[in-house]
């Protein structure tokens, strides 16, 4: 009487999705177990052996496992068909409806169900008309059990009362299993008023000739379909299109419709000839019957338009215009099968007539803008900008090639112009560029845009572009009608032909090599540490010094001039000038060159017998 706790320890779990038993571990209310726990192995190894003798009293086969109900009778139900009888009180035709059932019993948790099968356009509410539960039996607490299922019984639920018939094969076979004996099965009834309905009704049949009344009554509604084509290519801006010919079998008309397609450009008319009967031979009547004024009647008409005029895969005139017939609906096939027997229903392809291909005629080019951006505006109404080498414009973005050109020109004036050409390797486009000169006469700057500069003698269809291997040193390049010496490049120049050597000719790279070559002896000998004439670099410098010094007294001396005067001389820019030229130079510029030191200086930058370094003596005279 002290004991309040009566829990039971837990014996059925899940591992890895699978219900699976275990022993327990306590007893009830968590009280100590004094049996011995056996697992599973050891249990079946003990069922499983009889031995042959038995001292005692046998002993007893251990119990199966509890399995329960929900486990045991998952998804397994009974099905019983049944009906039950409603009456009708207000319709004279029918007295009661017979509605055929079905009767589920679930036996997991001993629920019923009664389900309807569903009639399309019955008038009545079909489907569940009990919901699953458990039914009570009677009114002392009882449910309704398979035990109390059988074929050929009366049960009642709820007032109504359901006549069992039959039962379904695995119905039969469970109740068997369990010592059941089961009523031998029944008709289901039918409704007598459906029945009634699906007898064939009887039909009045009255001889009568042929009139339009019956034609009417019978083919009303029903109209044949053609689909059809009217070529009308042979005229100016004429072309294939598409229609529909209806033909009304109740009045024998014939209506012609347009197919409508969206942006076709074309009004939405529908209706290219109404609903009217169409002639199909007129009687010869011309001089008499004014065909503007009247309409056609019975009298000028010899022969109407009917059914059996319209075929497949033919053609057919309807008021002066052709029309081909190349496919019907399959209403008009099976019409045309039945009335006339045609069998050949086949519909043909229509192939539309390809247009015309017009050359692609290219105009003169215009001289504005560049050929290949007007060369878009021949291909499209909106034309697009020419396609550019991406990578091209990537690799050579930023570097430029440049020379020192001079003008060829008959004027004096125009020899003396120098220039500077870009080269522009990312998109092959060319900049000439005058370098401003004092009291020359002329305004520098700008002298051509960035553009592509086409060779002479290359034409419109075959434009050939000025290439870097096009400039070596003295070779003449025309620029819209102006022709260019090449005098001189930048060091940048050879020095990218040369890492590049097998994109340019063996020429040009060699005609760099010899340009540049006196100013890099000129180079390697100003750099070197060699005493230059028995000279060394120190007593060169403690010379200039010197120099400096002495042309102080000198005061109408100009270095600046002097620096200009030299520059502009040397037009290879080599820094070498001839002894008689540089001596003639010095004269112009009264610089003392009879004075011990300047002579001196003068020997000792001296590179033979007739050429002088003056970059050298240029160092006497800082600007």
């Amino acid at each position: 009487p002290q004991k309040t706790s009566f829990h039971r320890s837990q014996t059925l779990g899940y591992k890895n999705g699978f219900a699976f038993f275990r022993l327990p571990t306590v007893g009830i209310g968590g009280e100590r177990l004094y049996v011995n726990q056996l697992s599973q192995a050891e249990l079946d190894e003990l069922s499983n052996q009889r031995p042959l003798l038995t001292y005692g009293l046998a002993k007893q086969a251990p119990p199966s496992d509890f399995i329960p109900a929900h486990v045991a009778f998952d998804k397994k139900i009974l099905k019983f068909d049944a009906y039950f009888q409603e009456d009708v009180p207000l319709p004279a035709e029918e007295h009661y409806w017979i509605r055929q059932v079905g009767i589920y019993y679930y036996l997991e948790d001993d629920s019923m169900t009664i389900i309807e099968p569903v009639v399309k356009k019955s008038g009545l509410l079909q489907g569940k008309l009990l919901r699953r539960h458990r039914v009570p039996k009677n009114d002392q607490g009882e449910h309704y059990h398979w035990k109390d299922l059988n074929r050929g019984m009366n049960i009642t639920m709820y007032g109504r009362t359901y006549r069992i018939v039959d039962c379904d094969p695995f119905t039969q076979g469970f109740l068997e299993s369990q010592g059941i004996e089961l009523n031998p099965p029944e008709e289901m009834p039918l409704d007598p008023y459906t029945e009634l309905r699906r007898t064939p009704t009887r039909k009045y049949i009255t001889p009568s000739d042929f009139d339009q009344l019956k034609q009417f009554l019978m083919y009303d509604k029903q109209v044949l379909c053609f689909y059809a084509m009217w070529d009308d290519s042979n005229n100016m801006f004429g072309e294939n299109r598409p229609y529909i010919i209806h033909y009304y079998l109740a009045d024998d008309t014939v209506e012609v419709r347009e197919v409508y397609k969206k942006n076709d450009g074309r009004d939405p008319f529908p209706v290219l000839i109404r609903r009217q009967r169409l002639p199909k031979t007129l009687v010869d009547n011309k001089n008499n019957f004014p065909s503007c004024v009247l309409e056609t009647s019975d009298q000028e008409v010899l022969e109407w338009y009917t059914a059996k005029d319209f075929a497949v895969g033919k053609s057919t005139t309807l008021l002066g215009r052709t029309f081909f017939i190349y496919d019907c609906d399959e209403f008009t096939r099976n019409f045309y099968r039945d009335k006339f027997g045609i069998t050949d229903f086949q519909p043909v392809e229509i192939k539309k007539k390809p247009p015309e291909e017009v050359p692609l005629v290219i105009p003169p080019y215009n001289g504005f803008g560049t050929l290949e951006d007007s060369l878009q505006n021949c291909f499209s109404l909106f034309p697009k900008p020419p396609r550019k080498d991406v990578i091209k414009m990537l690799e050579n973005d930023h570097k430029v090639l440049r020379y020192q050109v001079a003008l060829e020109s008959p004027n004096p004036e125009d020899r003396k112009r120098r220039f500077i050409v870009s080269y522009f390797l990312s998109d092959d486009m060319i900049s000439i560029y005058e370098p401003p000169e004092r009291n020359s006469g002329i305004i520098g700057g700008k002298y051509l845009r960035k553009t592509r500069v086409a060779k002479p003698g290359s034409t419109t269809d075959n434009a050939t572009y000025y290439e870097p291997s096009d400039f070596t040193i003295g070779s003449t390049i025309e620029v819209f009608g102006h022709r260019f010496i090449i005098t001189d490049a930048d060091e940048y120049v050879l020095n990218y032909m040369e890492s590049n050597a097998e994109r340019f000719p063996a020429a040009t790279l060699q005609s760099l090599r010899d340009h540049f070559h006196p100013r890099q002896v000129v180079k390697e000998t100003a750099n070197s540490d060699i005493p230059m004439l028995g000279t060394s670099k120190q007593e060169l410098d403690e010379l200039i010094v010197q120099v400096q010094e002495e042309l102080k007294l000198h005061k109408y001396l100009n270095n600046k001039n002097i620096w200009e005067a030299f520059l502009q001389c040397d037009t290879d820019g080599s820094g070498i000038l001839d002894k008689a030229k540089f001596l003639a130079i010095c004269d112009s510029l009264s610089v003392p060159t009879s004075a011990v030191l300047v002579t001196k200086l003068i020997d000792l930058c001296s590179c033979g017998e007739d050429k002088i370094n003056y970059h050298d003596f240029l160092r006497a005279f800082p600007c």
